[in-house]
């Protein structure tokens, strides 16, 4: 390759980065206006009007919560007790205990004095053999289901909770998440509120609890991480949830809703087919599919999305946990991406063919790919010494800039919409985090990324991986 050619292919990457990056500037600030506005019309839209007591009565529409449990035995009875306490008449916990090898099952029985049911269950249904079926003999726990399950995964034991469940909405969460006691009430005053449109799914923001102070399945005190990891975690979930999907779900473009803390009107769930269990996305990928169903149907719908701080759960602390979840992550992106690619620029889908479907496949997959080989292309360009240092500091400067600023945008808008971190000392160290984010927790992100990408291109076998969880802090 002569000079002359080598320049003009500099200068396109020049311009490539010139381009992707001035379009990340724009998208983020209007994500960060959208999500403003969406939180005020949230906040306005529920300053009048109390349903709390209409969602108390027996005539409430009807909800189950489905939560897999797989050797959960050191948890499972406290966090059951905690779901069983919720502030709504008119639903259903029912544990899925999906082939646990542990006490998981004998501690359930114990603790609930749970009897096994008869039952009938379609054979075609696509999920693992149900062993048993139980349900206590005491009225104080008339509420709980527990089905004993073969291991089937995560998404097999969802499929069977569906299934099995027979009221109106059915909610997907972790069994070691915990719920606000008004949770409910928030989930199925979105599904009733909407008059045009039918709301098929509402999903809502994941608080960190590491360090909290729990007590008989109740959160008595907020604290900031004591490990560091799980501080840049909590940063990366405040812009993530109360900016990110804040702004998609203000203009009804959200594509994703968390596996922790999701609920979905449940005759479209089971139009769709349940879960997909050949993916470990299966929370992105069961929205994709029933926005294609509701579009292809011509049926007006909306998925709604609640800023409330209402389910808590826990983050890796451990760097080798983490590195699995963002690789896990990563794989069931990019295995939702191709199984839906057909929507890639497609209007029939209208903006999430054009705009949620892009955005996804050039700043969530893409934008992790491009950094990895745009640090490779510096070392290189440096080596040959052609490297433009005065454009390659301007822009990295930009960037940096941006980014912090972001992350100060997103702290200090939670601050003010719902200050769960009122400490100024807290407040100071997730500002410094927003400041070395860039140079330590990052760059493992970016890596996960690009070992989740890896493996699912040169299709290397890997499952779920194991979540190693340490407990929540008990009160005393």
């Amino acid at each position: 390759m002569n000079s002359g050619v080598f320049d003009i292919f500099v200068e396109y990457m020049n311009i490539i980065f010139l381009v992707f990056s001035t379009v990340l500037f724009s998208m983020f600030s209007i994500m960060g206006y959208l999500s403003a506005r969406n939180s005020i019309h949230y906040r306005n839209k529920n300053s009048f009007g109390d349903l709390s007591k209409v969602m108390a009565s027996p005539l409430a529409p009807s909800i189950t919560i489905i939560a897999p449990a797989f050797n959960e035995g050191m948890t499972i009875v406290e966090n059951v007790r905690s779901l069983l306490s919720l502030k709504y008449v008119n639903y259903e916990v029912m544990v899925v205990n999906d082939g646990s090898k542990d006490d998981t099952l004998e501690k359930l029985i114990g603790a609930f004095h749970l009897e096994k049911i008869e039952y009938a269950m379609d054979p075609n249904w696509k999920s693992k053999p149900v062993r048993g079926i139980y349900k206590s003999n005491q009225k104080s726990f008339s509420k709980l289901t527990v089905i004993d399950k073969e291991n089937g995964g995560k998404s097999d034991a969802l499929n069977t909770g569906v299934y099995l469940s027979e009221n109106r909405y059915v909610g997907c969460i972790d069994v070691d998440c915990l719920l606000q006691p008004d949770a409910l009430l928030h989930v199925v005053k979105s599904f009733s509120q909407r008059s045009q449109k039918r709301v098929i799914a509402v999903g809502g923001v994941i608080r960190v609890a590491n360090s909290c102070t729990i007590s008989g399945g109740t959160l008595e005190e907020i604290n900031l991480p004591k490990n560091w990891l799980a501080k840049f975690q909590l940063l990366e979930y405040t812009r993530s949830f109360l900016l990110g999907r804040m702004a998609w779900g203000r203009i009804d473009s959200l594509l994703i809703i968390s596996g922790a803390f999701g609920f979905f009107d449940r005759e479209i769930a089971l139009a769709v087919g349940g879960y997909d269990t050949n993916t470990v996305g299966e929370d992105m990928e069961i929205v994709f599919r029933m926005r294609r169903y509701m579009h292809d149907e011509d049926i007006p719908y909306t998925i709604e999305y609640i800023p409330d701080p209402l389910c808590w759960t826990e983050v890796p602390e451990s760097l080798k946990v983490l590195v699995k979840q963002r690789d896990r992550w990563s794989r069931g992106n990019l295995e939702t991406l191709k199984k839906h690619k057909d929507m890639f620029f497609n209007p029939k889908y209208g903006r999430l063919g054009m705009l949620s479907y892009p955005y996804w496949f050039f700043y969530e997959w893409m934008s992790p790919i491009l950094e990895f080989l745009g640090f490779f292309s510096i070392i290189l360009f440096y080596i040959l010494g052609i490297l433009n240092w005065e454009f390659f500091l301007a822009i990295t400067l930009a960037i940096y800039t941006f980014s912090v600023m972001f992350s100060f945008y997103a702290i200090l808008w939670d601050v003010y919409s719902y200050n769960q971190y009122s400490k100024t000392k807290d407040i100071l160290i997730l500002m410094f985090c927003a400041i070395v984010e860039p140079f330590f927790f990052h760059p493992i992100v970016v890596w996960s990324a690009i070992k989740g990408n890896y493996k699912k291109l040169f299709k290397i076998q890997s499952g779920w991986g194991a979540m190693t969880r340490k407990g929540f802090s008990k009160a005393t």
